[in-house]
């Protein structure tokens, strides 16, 4: 089925268009890396001909450990991001993780991003919908996806319709990540364009005590898998070197296996597009 279009300045998600990479570093680490690998991503997107909303978290609230970076925080994150915005002609993306931060971070972001540890908190959820902005829900890890259903009624309650839901995968035992592709038809009943996080999809949560694993190989095997379920736009989280990240950098994928990637997924969804048409 096709889902509403959602409207993000001058790009659309859903509906027939064309896939969306929501793209960029996991946490905001130094001003000058942040603005190559905006600058990077768009020339690979342009290349291909993928429209592209940057992302990069101002706070990473959700830490394991005391002791891990979080990012730049809200004043200096939003500074930043909005750089970006001008300079690149980008929509930025980001996370709030209270309601006290919605009002500030709207000021800036095109899209509201509520992380999948609170999904269900419903008064975040309810600020959010009120900004009228775009809203992207992750799904939590401990959700199934018939349970989204009940965040986008909370959204839809504040006469908001633009709504987004990215998939990130599902708990499976200690450690471990499992992705159920059929999560992305099922949501796309609900009448909304659904993203696959291909990054955080193969996330080892805490499996280094004070930090997490992943198992990057698999990242793109398993967004041309969700391309080819007819997702509406991929979440890559993508550094210059991955290995060097302060945050998430074993699952995150660096400038090269972007490139190599976008080509197969443009071709995977337009084969999908024109099946669907045809039918």
């Amino acid at each position: 089925m096709q889902t509403k279009e959602v409207k993000i300045n001058n790009l659309v998600i859903g509906g027939n268009n064309p896939l969306v990479l929501i793209g960029g570093p996991c946490v905001i680490e130094k001003r000058e890396d942040c603005f190559e690998t905006a600058e990077r991503i768009k020339e690979i997107c342009q290349q291909n001909g993928i429209l592209f909303i940057f992302k990069s978290s101002y706070d990473k609230a959700n830490r394991s450990s005391l002791d891990s970076y979080r990012g730049p925080g809200i004043k200096e994150g939003l500074r930043i991001l909005s750089e970006i915005k001008q300079r690149f002609e980008l929509p930025v993306l980001s996370d709030v993780h209270s309601v006290a931060e919605v009002e500030e971070a709207q000021e800036v972001l095109d899209v509201i991003q509520i992380p999948a540890f609170l999904c269900r908190q419903t008064d975040l959820v309810l600020a959010a919908g009120r900004t009228g902005k775009v809203v992207n829900v992750k799904k939590g890890q401990f959700l199934a996806p018939q349970d989204v259903l009940n965040i986008v009624k909370k959204i839809e309650s504040t006469n908001n319709r633009n709504i987004l839901i990215t998939e990130r995968g599902t708990s499976f035992g200690y450690h471990n990540l499992v992705s159920d592709l059929r999560a992305l038809p099922i949501m796309r009943e609900f009448g909304y364009p659904v993203i696959y996080d291909a990054t955080h999809s193969v996330q080892l949560p805490g499996e280094g005590g004070k930090t997490s694993g992943g198992e990057r190989r698999f990242v793109s095997s398993l967004a041309r898998a969700a391309v080819a379920m007819g997702c509406d736009g991929l979440f890559l989280e993508v550094h210059p070197v991955p290995d060097k990240a302060l945050c998430d950098g074993p699952n995150m994928i660096d400038f090269v296996e972007l490139e190599r990637l976008l080509p197969a997924v443009k071709e995977i969804n337009e084969v999908i597009k024109n099946l669907s048409m045809n039918n």
